[in-house]
């Protein structure tokens, strides 16, 4: 984990520790994380690791989960609150490292019977933000283009347009496939931003591209 490339950057940018919202017992997974990882992880290991809790909505037993809406009801977000800050001190006593775990849940489709996601706009986001810019542009192909899969979140803020916001980034560093990449990008939240995202992408791109010719590259 805490390997370099020839540039002397980390091999490994970020660690995604996914643990079970509704388990009680998490002595192995703080094992994991604090002498395992954190430990092994070198520099910065507080941008470099990632704890979420999956399985929010069963987190009580599928209890205060208001599933019409798809989204917890206040003593079930209470209840999360109190378990990401549990993992967040013990993470802290631990290792002294500061982190901020939070929580979604997957979805799951079962005879018939289908939940959507919800916070996965989050999750994502915070995988993107820490994972450096030039890097980004990894994930753009690898991203579901279902809108459900996005839908729902805890709108604490705008995951989706910050999301885009940071692939603009990469697109301003990759400006000579921008139109491409744009369009990719839009198309992830609908027909709106597909539009937006093809506009920005070729902008940008006719603007790397020129820089790119100026330069010969």
């Amino acid at each position: 984990m805490n390997e370099l490339d020839e540039e002397g950057k980390p091999l490994i940018d970020l660690v995604l520790v996914i643990l079970d919202g509704g388990s009680r017992d998490l002595g192995t997974s703080y094992e994991l994380i604090n002498q395992v990882i954190i430990p092994n992880i070198g520099d910065n290991a507080k941008n470099r690791i990632l704890i979420a809790l999956n399985q929010a909505d069963v987190a009580m037993k599928g209890r205060y989960w208001d599933y019409e809406n798809n989204k917890p009801e206040s003593k079930l977000v209470s209840f999360l609150n109190e378990k990401v800050q549990s993992v967040r001190i013990r993470v802290k006593e631990a290792t002294n490292i500061d982190i901020n775990p939070i929580y979604y849940s997957a979805g799951y489709k079962d005879d018939g019977e289908e939940q959507r996601p919800w916070n996965l706009s989050k999750l994502l986001y915070f995988i993107v933000q820490n994972t450096p810019t030039e890097k980004r542009l990894s994930y753009v192909n690898n991203i579901s283009d279902k809108k459900d899969m996005w839908e729902d979140d805890d709108e604490l803020i705008d995951y989706k347009q910050e999301i885009q916001k940071s692939f603009v980034e990469t697109v301003t560093e990759c400006a000579s496939k921008g139109a491409d990449i744009g369009g990719k990008i839009g198309s992830i939240f609908g027909s709106v931003g597909k539009t937006i995202g093809s506009a920005v992408g070729g902008v940008v791109g006719a603007i790397g591209g020129a820089i790119s010719s100026l330069f010969g590259w």
